[in-house]
């Protein structure tokens, strides 16, 4: 184990480029394949990625919103305390890194930006804590409990097909997330990747004399309070010093947030949960100056998805009007079976997640081909949209795109960790595999 994972980090450390150019590098992989496997000309293909690059501006906002509103609950004063008191159960190095992934798988299952953040900062605490604890392995071990999020509360293919109105629902109609996020199978798999990864992560460390140990500097937090008398206040700094302004509006959320479910029941959207953590870091965090200075810094780690969100765009729009995320697809579909499908299916979505890092975006690009082959093959489509929803959470484990805000809160370099992610990405693609094909 030691020497692979001394080569899995030798190997990210030296040939992985920076996010942003990962991202130009995979725009003229893309690019390439379209001409060769498609027969689609080269203006053709400039054409598809300019007139793609603006096509998730929407989806790219709830995105942000799901980070920027995770990223302000998780560093309320409430959970900065339930992380200080949940660190100081780690008592040694392992376990530091069994703590951090548990935190971070069961945080990334109730939301996605909300575990992103949660498992960094939660590590960030750990390392303040924890004597000669590798850095490197703690993030990433933060990180790794991100494959959970597509399977959980948050999990954009399950939340769109349980949406009246969604783009397929005349094919395969409301599926509710009692037959996708809730089902049997789906609870099982996760269970067994709550037992997995904690041990995979914690027989990861490396010998002592090869730890890396944080820098003093990272964990020094930049805190700015000004503290005001109230008499020498001017009326507006009154308004955003007051607590009952973020108590009313507060609790103005939390009142539609009840009634919601009261009408609806238990039915989660992404709208709805970045509803509610937007209304829950209000009342969090008191008054609205707290508030607006933790989404100040919220934005900050979202710089990198904003720049990078328009060329995955680009990519999606090569991959999907050229028809080569049609043929990727289709070579999995035509060697499946009814049992073997959803396997195939989740291999598939992890290969077209390296070129459409967004699950409601890649559902938009694989649906039709694979509910089709799901009616052919009288598989069934939640099991479907299942495993095609793991596909796209499994392979985020390298794929650099979304580890940039645990990273910028981290103070590390994507390099730094995905020696360690690799090895994650082999050992639950087998666990997450075997789940979709016996039960």
């Amino acid at each position: 184990m030691k020497r692979i994972i001394r080569f899995s980090n030798t190997l990210m450390e030296r040939y992985l480029p920076d996010p942003f150019l990962f991202v130009i590098i995979l725009t003229l992989v893309v690019f390439a394949m379209g001409l060769g496997l498609t027969g689609s000309s080269p203006v053709e293909m400039v054409a598809y990625w300019g007139e793609g690059f603006w096509g998730l501006l929407a989806f790219s906002m709830q995105m942000v919103l799901v980070l920027v509103t995770g990223f302000v609950l998780a560093s309320s004063p409430i959970f900065k305390k339930g992380l200080g008191k949940l660190a100081s159960f780690a008592s040694s190095p392992g376990s530091a890194i069994i703590w951090v992934t548990i935190v971070s798988l069961a945080a990334s299952w109730i939301n996605w930006g909300f575990g992103l953040v949660i498992g960094a900062l939660f590590a960030k605490e750990l390392a303040k804590r924890v004597a000669h604890v590798d850095y490197r392995l703690l993030i990433a071990s933060a990180y790794s409990g991100f494959i959970i999020w597509h399977a959980g509360f948050s999990g954009s293919i399950p939340l769109s097909i349980a949406t009246d109105g969604h783009p397929f629902m005349d094919q395969i109609g409301i599926i509710p997330t009692s037959q996708t996020i809730f089902a049997g199978y789906n609870l099982i798999i996760i269970l067994m990747l709550i037992i997995t990864l904690p041990v995979l992560n914690r027989l990861m460390m490396p010998k002592k004399e090869e730890t890396i140990v944080v820098d003093p500097a990272i964990l020094e937090e930049e805190t700015i309070e000004k503290t005001l008398e109230k008499s020498g206040m001017t009326p507006a700094e009154k308004l955003e010093n007051s607590w009952v302004l973020s108590m009313v509006i507060g609790l103005l959320g939390i009142s539609f947030l009840a009634y919601y479910f009261i009408q609806n029941g238990f039915a989660l959207t992404l709208d709805l949960v970045n509803f509610l953590f937007l209304f829950l870091g209000i009342l969090f965090h008191g008054t609205p100056r707290k508030y607006l200075a933790a989404v100040q810094d919220a934005v900050r780690g979202a710089g990198g998805i904003i720049i990078q969100f328009p060329f995955y765009a680009g990519i999606m729009g090569m991959m999907t009007a050229s028809g080569l995320a049609a043929v990727m697809s289709e070579a999995f579909v035509n060697i499946s079976t009814e049992t073997t499908f959803p396997l195939f299916a989740f291999i598939s979505a992890g290969i077209v997640n390296f070129f459409v890092p967004s699950g409601g975006g890649q559902w938009a690009v694989q649906a039709p081909i694979m509910l089709d082959a799901a009616q052919s093959l009288g598989a069934d489509p939640a099991k479907v949209a299942m495993a095609v929803a793991w596909g796209d959470a499994w392979t985020n484990m390298i794929q650099p795109f979304w580890a940039l805000p645990a990273l910028a809160i981290a103070g590390l370099k994507a390099k730094d960790i995905m020696g360690f992610c690799l090895i994650v990405l082999f050992v639950s693609g087998a666990v997450i595999g075997a789940g979709l094909l016996f039960l």
